[in-house]
């Protein structure tokens, strides 16, 4: 099966082509540099020349706050990109996974958001990939949108690389503790959607790493396994304005995983320990 992953330079891309190649599959990955997907033409020309049987769609505008005052170039990329992809996955008769976000949801009430609830997304980013999700679903007959959170990575930037180095300096750090999610490392998140994309269980999924914490409890976390002396100020999201307005409430109901057939993630704290043990090897 040859797979084409976009956003290869991003944390989830890269591991994805990592997971497929450790499966014997045929992967190719494009970053910013070989593909830019806001520009119609040169899409339709990469897919029909490399000819995929899948698209692993992680390349998107994920600078939440910025988004707010670029919202035409937010759209360009999670709309527009999204879009000449899905028409260039059809032409070729690709099916096309798309990587969407908790941000579709407004972050109310204490429940887990699932699959069939309705989104309404409170900020530039998570309208843009809503009507990313919307794009796909019209386009394509043979789908897969999977929503994820808070994730971590080997490569590029994440909360766990940035706690890490504030500890170099830092004794104390203040962090919010009501917003509340599952942190995601992208290993455990790529061999999901290696395993996925080669089945036609197609839909909307949640997937995240098991087990639910606020932004401060996970830096608390981080650093008693890091092995950091950090003091950690519980703060509300008040008392820490940002540009974009984030969900307190990230929480994903992962059931349709295990109806369709799919292992659960391990639990998050599970995952930090092999993703700093990841980072600690790559030195």
């Amino acid at each position: 099966m040859k797979i084409l992953v976009t956003g290869y330079n991003g944390q989830l891309g890269f591991d994805v082509v990592k997971a497929g190649l450790l499966q014997g599959l045929d992967m190719i990955g494009l970053g910013i540099n070989d593909l830019d997907i806001t520009d119609e033409q040169a899409v339709h020309s990469a897919i029909n020349r490399i000819r995929p049987d899948a698209i692993v769609h992680c390349a998107a505008y994920t600078a939440v706050d910025k988004a707010e005052d670029e919202m035409e170039l937010c759209r360009k990329v999670n709309v527009d990109g999204t879009r000449y992809l899905a028409e260039a996955a059809r032409a070729v008769n690709a099916r096309m996974m798309y990587i969407s976000t908790d941000y579709v949801f407004n972050g109310q009430g204490a429940e887990a958001y699932a699959e069939v609830d309705q989104p309404a997304p409170i900020g530039q980013y998570g309208l843009t990939k809503y009507e990313g999700e919307q794009v796909i679903q019209s386009i394509l007959e043979n789908w897969y949108i999977i929503r994820i959170s808070w994730v971590f990575g080997i490569n590029g930037n994440n909360f766990v690389k940035t706690m890490l180095r504030l500890a170099e300096t830092r004794s104390e750090l203040s962090v919010v503790n009501d917003q509340y999610g599952s942190p995601t490392y992208t290993a455990d998140l790529a061999k999901l959607i290696v395993d996925m994309i080669q089945t036609e269980q197609y839909g909307i999924y949640h997937a995240t790493n098991e087990g639910i914490c606020s932004w401060a409890e996970f830096a608390e976390e981080i650093f008693r396994q890091a092995g950091k002396e950090v003091k950690v100020n519980h703060i509300s999201t008040e008392e820490y304005p940002t540009r974009a307005v984030r969900p307190k409430n990230s929480r994903l109901s992962k059931d349709k995983l295990v109806i369709c057939g799919f292992a659960r993630l391990p639990h998050w704290q599970n995952a930090l320990k092999r993703y700093l043990n990841e980072l600690n090897s790559k030195g």
